[in-house]
């Protein structure tokens, strides 16, 4: 019995091994089937000649410059939207000349102007203060000759000596 046992193992290793032959032929033939189809591969790479193609692209260069010219054409037949602007320009906006003309012409007009308005107004202030400074000493000058002309006038007949130191005193003063 046991001797059945091994010969039904020994079958079942027999058709096992057989089946892994074969598995393992099939795998050869096909890794060697694969390695000429590389082979094959290479030789064609290798085999391969150039092709000059030789394109000529001068038509289509001849129609992309017709299209952009007629495109610029279009774009300048187009009607141009106006736009005006109100600018205060304190510095020219290109030209260096134009920013000296400016600066020097424009700016110490300005400054001069102004430096004019800031000395007429301290002219008219001072001469204002002068004016009132005269009326003052007219004011002043008026009540001194109206008291002069009072007492003068009040001393009588007999006072001759007053009136002469007085006249003496008005002498000497002018």
């Amino acid at each position: 019995m046991e001797q059945d046992r091994f010969e039904i193992i020994l079958g079942e290793f027999t058709e096992d091994l057989g089946s892994i032959t074969k598995l393992l032929n099939d795998l050869g033939e096909a890794v060697n089937e694969l390695n000429n189809r590389v082979i094959r591969f290479e030789e064609k790479l290798n085999n391969q000649k150039p092709t000059n193609t030789s394109i000529d692209t001068k038509p289509i260069i001849d129609i992309v410059k017709k299209s952009g010219t007629d495109i610029l054409v279009a774009l300048a037949g187009q009607p141009k939207n106006i736009v005006r602007k109100f600018q205060i320009l304190l510095f020219p906006e290109k030209d260096a000349k134009l920013f000296y003309r400016v600066v020097f012409s424009r700016w110490f007009l300005m400054l001069i102007i102004a430096l004019f308005l800031v000395n007429v107004y301290q002219f008219s202030i001072h001469w204002s203060d002068n004016q009132k400074e005269i009326k003052l000493q007219q004011l002043e000058n008026g009540r001194i000759q109206k008291a002069w002309n009072f007492l003068y006038n009040r001393q009588g007949k007999d006072s001759k000596q007053i009136k002469r130191l007085m006249d003496s005193a008005y002498a000497r003063s002018i």
